[in-house]
């Protein structure tokens, strides 16, 4: 697999390291139900066939972030963004 780094171009999976899903959201600690929410959070995890967001980072290269958005089944990538955009623009929608 060859992702597409948007600062070093594409790369080898090798210069790459997978961080986890990149849809799930921290829980806010100071809310009512916290605990179970971070039981949630840390424990519940799914396990889709298809496509799905992943956090990778480019630990040989860059060093960047990045939200890979891929087809788990046949590991043909569809986006590649730098996770600090996609977090803002999250936020942003939050804030609406």
């Amino acid at each position: 697999m060859r992702i597409a780094c948007p600062h070093c171009g594409t790369r080898g999976l090798d210069e790459f390291a997978y961080l986890g899903d990149a849809t799930v959201v921290r829980p806010d600690p100071s809310a009512e139900n916290a605990e179970t929410a971070f039981v949630e959070y840390v424990y519940l995890r799914d396990n889709p066939a298809g496509r799905h967001r992943e956090l990778w980072s480019h630990a040989l290269g860059c060093q960047s972030w990045l939200v890979v958005t891929r087809d788990v089944r046949t590991h043909a990538i569809e986006s590649v963004e730098n996770a600090r955009d996609v977090a803002t623009a999250r936020d942003q929608g939050a804030g609406q």
